[in-house]
């Protein structure tokens, strides 16, 4: 493997995914409380009708439809009161002809009555009839029993990430414990000589890390759990002590800073001497994450990430985030991604042959919304803190124009 041989984009993607392991990688079972965020790993169905009874979508009168047909304000349909069905109650009475009962948003209905009338179309006439001013057909303003989902029917599908709407579901139908794909565990490195923890005050030379910190929330917002093995010197031995242990714990390794072709780099032959097949990629036609390294050892992928913190993001977005869908068992990208519609603020030169990503701010402007470029270096944080999005310049273009529209992917 020739290192730092420069690789576009969707090839050095395709190449890695396709080399790693398919998930999910593990089911676990876990209580419904907790499963916010996480990836359903077995159709669940319906174990009773959703609802259970047929229930009322306004407030107003339980009745027949058939005798309120032909009703109107100048001819109501004179209905007797016979019953109040109150929240929580089960209504056992059936309506006669020419009856109906007082009933709530969400009560349940008479066991024959088929239809409810909001009470703003009808008058009280005594305190046990009402005229109903416009008829009602069969069905109207209920929700039958089953409607949502019938008994043994399918809830959800496997492959689906849990939401709050999603949990509130299962709630309703009382499942209170789902099956769900076990999450990748990311062994997280960090190595160069510079680097201090943040509560010190770094020494002339020095800085503060911050990629541990930024990776590991990118990881746990990918679906994944990140251990951070710690910050290392840039000494091969101890580099690769540490990950070996990474190994023999985590699903995916993933080392950050040493990825460029400096003489201090050791990431790209330390993980190459990992074991087999090795590094797959060196180098990609990306600005900014040029030096990013890709890899699979003894079945687990590795990736190193450039240092510089804008840098590091943007690679985690390209390959580490759609490599962690896969191993939960989802496809690399979602359906739908979070992005809106805007127009470029200014022009952006691009080089041919070269994917950039361009971090933009949002504004309005009469109306329209606008992606003003967020104008810094790779290594300069305050970028991605001034960012709502990133715009991906495609390979095949010299840039693009202010007025041009573009999707800004929200971060």
């Amino acid at each position: 493997m020739e290192f730092f041989k420069i690789m576009p984009v969707d090839d050095a993607r395709k190449r890695f995914l396709e080399s790693c392991p398919r998930g999910p990688l593990g089911v676990e079972e876990v209580a419904l409380a907790d499963a916010f965020g996480r990836i359903l790993a077995g159709d669940i169905t319906a174990p009773e009708d959703l609802p259970g009874f047929a229930r009322s979508t306004v407030d107003g009168y339980a009745v027949l439809a058939a005798d309120t047909f032909g009703a109107s304000e100048g001819l109501p349909a004179y209905l007797r009161v016979v019953d109040e069905i109150l929240m929580g109650q089960d209504a056992t009475r059936a309506l006669g002809p020419g009856e109906c009962a007082v009933i709530a948003t969400g009560g349940m209905l008479p066991p024959n009555a088929d239809a409810a009338i909001m009470v703003e179309h009808t008058e009280s006439l005594a305190v046990d009839e009402v005229g109903v001013l416009k008829p009602a057909s069969p069905g109207q303003n209920v929700i039958r029993r089953g409607e949502d989902c019938p008994a043994g029917h399918l809830l959800l599908a496997a492959g689906r990430p849990l939401r709050a709407q999603e949990l509130g579901l299962l709630a309703h139908a009382g499942v209170v414990r789902v099956p769900v794909a076990r999450q990748p565990v990311c062994a997280l490195l960090t190595t160069g000589d510079e680097l201090v923890d943040p509560a010190r005050v770094p020494a002339p030379g020095q800085i503060r890390e911050s990629n541990s910190f930024t990776i590991r929330a990118l990881v746990q917002e990918a679906g994944g759990v990140a251990h951070h093995l710690g910050r290392i010197p840039d000494i091969a031995e101890e580099i690769e002590a540490r990950l070996r242990q990474a190994m023999a714990t985590a699903d995916v390794i993933m080392v950050s800073g040493g990825s460029s072709v400096g003489t201090r780099d050791l990431t790209a032959e330390l993980l190459d001497k990992l074991g087999r097949p090795g590094i797959l990629v060196h180098g990609v036609s990306l600005k900014p994450g040029k030096p990013t390294i890709l890899g699979v050892v003894d079945g687990k992928p590795v990736m190193g990430l450039p240092g510089h913190p804008v840098s590091a993001q943007v690679v985690f977005g390209l390959f580490a985030r759609p490599l962690l869908r896969q191993l939960l068992g989802l496809p690399p990208w979602p359906a739908y991604r979070a992005a809106v519609r805007a127009r470029l603020a200014k022009n952006y030169a691009s080089a041919p042959g070269r994917v950039d990503v361009l971090r933009v701010a949002l504004t309005e402007r009469a109306g329209e919304t606008w992606a003003e470029p967020v104008q810094g270096k790779s290594g300069l944080i305050t970028t991605l803190t001034r960012a709502d999005g990133i715009v991906t310049v495609p390979a095949g273009t010299e840039g693009l124009l202010a007025g041009d529209w573009v999707d800004v992917e929200l971060i």
